[in-house]
């Protein structure tokens, strides 16, 4: 158990993480994009709403 312990330990000392810059950037575009999707997909919904109690 101790010694898959260190290995983690080990491979996290690896791991590239991006800076406090990159994550923030990146944290902006999926909620940016996050929001343009549900008002797609709101208006598909809609549209599709209105069709179905047009032609019922």
């Amino acid at each position: 158990m101790f010694k898959f312990l260190k290995s983690v330990g080990h491979e996290m000392k690896l791991v590239s993480w991006p800076s406090a810059k990159q994550n923030r950037h990146d944290t902006i575009i999926v909620i940016v994009v996050s929001i343009l999707f549900a008002i797609y997909l709101g208006a598909l919904d809609w549209l599709f709403t209105s069709l179905a109690q047009w032609f019922l």
